[in-house]
């Protein structure tokens, strides 16, 4: 198994960070490693997703949870090999949020894959961070 997390805190509030969650068509404007992606149905657990990196083949994703407000989680399986990023949203006493990005990854190439995945964390974070606090 491979792990890896990334956490930032925004001074936005865990409500405008989930819309920027919830409009998937929008991603690739904070996610530098989406060129597309595309929800197949509600902003639900259970519902697909297709992201295509750029320079990349699309990638077929299943969001299996979402907590409105709180939390999503999504899952991709290349191969044999499982990829699980969760995404959390943390309200904090002070009025700010709390972002929490964490992958599990598991099967034959965890070890190659995780690296790649997780790279972008942080530029993401801050991507995400911005947008939320310019809006």
């Amino acid at each position: 198994m491979w792990n890896h997390e990334e956490v930032i805190e925004t001074s936005a509030p865990a409500a405008r960070v989930w819309e920027l969650f919830a409009d998937v068509a929008r991603w690739k404007s904070w996610n530098a490693g989406i060129e597309t992606c595309e929800i197949h149905g509600p902003f639900k657990t259970g519902t697909p997703l297709t992201m295509t990196p750029p320079g990349q083949n699309a990638l077929h994703s299943t969001l299996i949870e979402v907590i409105p407000g709180q939390s999503f989680t999504d899952e991709t399986v290349v191969d044999e090999t499982r990829v699980v990023v969760y995404h959390q949203l943390i309200s904090l006493p002070s009025g700010n949020t709390r972002i929490i990005y964490r992958t599990e990854i598991t099967g034959p190439a965890a070890a190659e894959l995780g690296p790649m995945v997780a790279s972008d964390f942080a530029d993401v974070l801050a991507s995400l961070k911005n947008l939320a606090e310019s809006s």
